[in-house]
């Protein structure tokens, strides 16, 4: 359906150019976002040891609930920065965004630790996750909309796949540098001051996606909206709109991103906790396990965004969710084999768990029409987020605890993958359709034919 906004005044498409220059800012900012947020779990052993010490496991439980904590504020992150985002550009949102994580993060770093200031260490600990959860709330949703609407229609698979290689490389040079320095410092002066360094190392990867992104003009496709004067009628009630009129995608980008996020924080953030405490495996070992990991994903990641533009979202989504179903627990019976058996378990998982995470920054902000693009992305995502995503580490540590089964990751992937299928029908499918305008982007989804004829 063609909308007024798309004929009275189209939006004109970025040269090659632009859009390699929008691409690679997104990319880097975005890996300096999740080296923030991510490095937190790769230290969680000197966390618990510094600001939660304590017998047992309780100190690890409470480190990996301080991680848990910033989803809380997420969804409130989404309210805010998502309807702004409509209103100003995804680009002022994006610069503030970055400023306050890397700040915060520089500020763990520089913490005081239990044995100096006791349980204030830790409750400044807690008040800096949530300035990092806040921030995410709007990072996110701002940079998948931002490729997305940079993108060229049939290379938006592509291209927003950067966003995520972004994201695992983010992951991964956080993992690199801990490695690092757990390589030269040693275990000693880790514990004692060398877990500070790459928090601090956030300092100046903030400066520079700040720099690169404030070089950027906002979207085509935002500035069209600016050019029809949309932006009032749309963002101003972004949120009543939401509810009243989008609840549909709302619901099936639910379904989605608890597949997604339960998988990625069990996958990506539990798993250096899970192979030192619960298989046995040395700090180095599992980081290095992944490292390597992190750097064969990160690679396959603009093949799989591809071939979602070639054979559409969907059928690669299918293609994850049931291999991830059928092979969680075998991969995770491998993992407990020792190095060799986790390096090939987890890069199973890691494999089939790209088929989704390459395409989402092209899927999730293609759900909604430009007006409520990033409010409904934003709040949408980081509300299933903060619910599921970030809970994940926790809740696995809390049911190995009281089962004792080491199976609990993998049962917990498949009941997420469970719940993607089902929101899975509802979709639309958009590959290699225009984002623009007012209306929700692509034909109806088959489920949407059946909820039409009940």
């Amino acid at each position: 359906m063609t909308s007024a906004s798309e004929t009275e005044h189209p939006a004109t498409p970025p040269s090659d150019k632009e859009v390699r220059r929008a691409i690679g800012a997104s990319a880097i900012g975005n890996a300096t976002e999740w080296y923030d947020y991510g490095v937190y779990a790769v230290v969680v052993a000197y966390i618990t040891a510094n600001f939660f010490p304590g017998d047992g496991g309780t100190g690890t439980l409470l480190a990996l609930a301080t991680f848990a904590v910033s989803f809380l504020v997420r969804p409130l992150g989404g309210l805010v920065w998502g309807p702004l985002g409509d209103r100003i550009g995804r680009r002022r949102v994006l610069a503030m965004t970055i400023i306050l994580m890397a700040g915060a993060t520089v500020c763990i770093g520089l913490l005081p630790t239990f044995d100096a200031i006791g349980w204030w260490a830790p409750a400044l600990l807690v008040l800096l996750r949530l300035v990092q959860g806040f921030s995410t709330g709007g990072e996110y949703g701002g940079a998948a909309t931002f490729m997305a609407e940079y993108s060229p229609d049939r290379r938006r698979g592509f291209l927003g796949s950067f966003l995520e290689f972004g994201t695992i490389l983010g992951f991964a040079f956080g993992t690199f540098v801990t490695l690092l320095l757990q390589l030269t410092l040693g275990e000693e002066t880790m514990m004692d001051w060398g877990w500070r360094i790459p928090f601090l190392v956030a300092g100046p990867m903030g400066a520079i996606g700040l720099y690169l992104r404030s070089r950027l003009e906002d979207t085509p496709v935002f500035r069209e909206l600016q050019d029809n004067d949309g932006i009032e009628a749309g963002a101003g009630t972004a949120l009543k709109d939401l509810v009243a009129h989008y609840a549909r995608p709302m619901l099936a980008m639910t379904g989605l991103v608890i597949a997604l996020n339960v998988t990625n924080y069990t996958l990506l953030s539990y798993m250096p906790t899970y192979l030192e405490g619960q298989i046995g495996l040395s700090a180095n070992g599992a980081l290095t396990l992944i490292l390597i990991g992190q750097v064969v994903m990160a690679a396959l990641l603009p093949f799989a965004g591809r071939l979602s533009d070639r054979f559409g979202r969907k059928p690669l989504w299918w293609a994850s969710l049931g291999g991830l179903f059928v092979a969680a627990v075998p991969m995770y019976l491998l993992i407990g084999t020792g190095f060799t058996g986790a390096l090939i378990g987890f890069a199973v998982l890691g494999v089939l768990y790209v088929l989704q995470l390459s395409t989402i920054s092209a899927t999730f902000p293609a759900m909604f029409p430009t007006q409520v693009r990033f409010a409904g992305f934003a709040v949408t995502y980081n509300l299933a987020t903060a619910l599921f995503g970030g809970t994940a580490p926790a809740a696995n540590e809390a049911l190995i605890n009281a089962t004792g089964s080491l199976l609990v990751p993998a049962f917990y992937m498949m009941a997420a993958c469970l719940v993607g299928m089902l929101a899975l029908p509802f979709t639309r499918e958009t590959a290699g359709q225009p984002i623009t305008g007012t209306e929700i982007p692509g034909n109806p989804a088959p489920g949407e034919a059946l909820l039409h004829r009940a």
